[in-house]
């Protein structure tokens, strides 16, 4: 007798019930059954804001320790490359989305967020302080992983993966299965305060503009790599497909590294190289997430009447480049590891916070897919460079 295959919804499958869940909940439940929603919307917000720190330190310490034991110049050149790449996808978007975006989200629009009722409360709190600030998390995940990487001390390395771990396992475990329950929460207060038409109305057109800078800047990417390497560039594209579908349906770089290797190698790049590119640029090259994180980042922000001045996307992005380095290789992973900077330098809510979150899972596979294909037009410069 042959054993039924269990059927297991996909985390972007259950954001969409969670917000389906609220939406219908909050036009038409009474207020004390979407208020239980929102009390745990509430408690889970402040368990976000307490891990906030853990996850920059679990990350960036690892992640920095973990690069100082690579293959010397090598590793520099393909970090600089993929880091490099990440700048130029975030300054991209920033200057496409503060062009684009200001026409979609007018004045007019922003109100509907601003000048919305006034939300409902939570039955109780429970208050979760932060063990500390984000910016000092941020200079002790430095001072730790680089300090690490320096004195190539092999206990303290092996515990910065060990903690890494752990908050991997608090995000698997913890986090993404109650995620869709937070979002609940979430679009029920949206409804109520009539917050939901005005989000629902912007943001179809800003996935549109974020999946259409994916595509670019993937042409773009290919573009370089293959005019440095002397490859074809649209048998390369079209190699690529392979590689980029598969991140469409697993959301995860690390589980689309073995396809993306045959990928490498039906474009014929070294077989060390690919070896070691391919793995590394899976937690170090992040041109999709940035893309993604920035443009809907902005689009928070100008619904919410805020500014969006250059010289604090220019710390972002540059940050973030940094900041999501080893993301773990779970579905929403960038994000969550984004969170400090998005409160730390762009002053996002908690409110803010919550929204981004949906936003980005939603789309969270087209980022990923960038993110993989543009690995390969790294492989193919650091591919040139060590044959040089």
């Amino acid at each position: 007798m042959y054993g039924r295959k269990k059927f297991k919804l996909g985390l972007i499958s259950k954001i969409i019930i969670g917000i389906i869940v609220g939406l219908i909940l909050g036009s038409v439940a009474p207020s004390w059954i979407n208020r239980i929603f929102v009390t745990f919307s509430s408690i889970f917000g402040n368990f976000l804001g307490f891990i906030i720190p853990l996850l920059i330190l679990g990350f960036v310490t690892a992640g920095i320790a973990e690069l100082g034991t690579g293959a010397g110049k090598l590793l520099g050149i393909t970090v600089g490359i993929a880091y490099g790449f990440t700048l130029i996808s975030g300054f991209a978007a920033y200057f496409v989305a503060s062009t684009l975006l200001p026409t979609i989200i007018t004045p007019d629009t922003a109100s509907g967020i601003t000048e919305a009722k006034a939300a409902l409360e939570p039955y109780f709190t429970v208050q979760m302080p932060a063990i500390m600030q984000v910016v000092s998390a941020l200079i002790l995940a430095f001072i730790l992983g680089l300090g690490i990487s320096a004195i190539n001390n092999e206990p303290l390395r092996k515990a910065a993966d060990g903690f890494q771990k752990i908050i991997t396992k608090v995000i698997e475990s913890i986090v993404i299965p109650l995620l869709p329950y937070y979002i609940v929460g979430v679009f029920v207060n949206m409804t109520y305060t009539g917050q939901v038409a005005t989000v629902f109305s912007v943001f179809w057109k800003v996935f549109l503009i974020v999946i259409a800078m994916h595509l670019v800047i993937i042409v773009f990417q290919f573009a370089v790599g293959c005019s440095i390497s002397k490859k074809n560039l649209f048998k390369s594209l079209r190699i690529q497909v392979t590689g980029y579908m598969t991140a469409l349906g697993t959301q995860s770089s690390a589980a689309t590294i073995p396809v993306n290797l045959q990928c490498s190698e039906r474009m014929n790049i070294s077989k060390g190289i690919r070896e070691f590119v391919i793995p590394l640029c899976a937690t170090t090259h992040m041109s999709g997430s940035t893309i993604t994180l920035t443009t809907c980042a902005m689009s928070v922000m100008l619904l919410n009447g805020y500014p969006i001045e250059l010289n604090l996307f220019a710390g972002f992005i540059a940050m973030l480049g940094i900041t999501i380095v080893a993301a773990p290789g779970v579905p929403g992973g960038a994000v969550m590891a984004s969170l400090g900077l998005l409160e730390l330098i762009l002053g996002f809510t908690e409110p803010m916070l919550a929204l981004m979150i949906a936003l980005y899972i939603a789309q969270d596979s087209f980022g990923t897919a960038c993110n993989v294909s543009g690995d390969q037009a790294v492989a193919m410069i650091v591919d040139t460079i060590s044959k040089e």
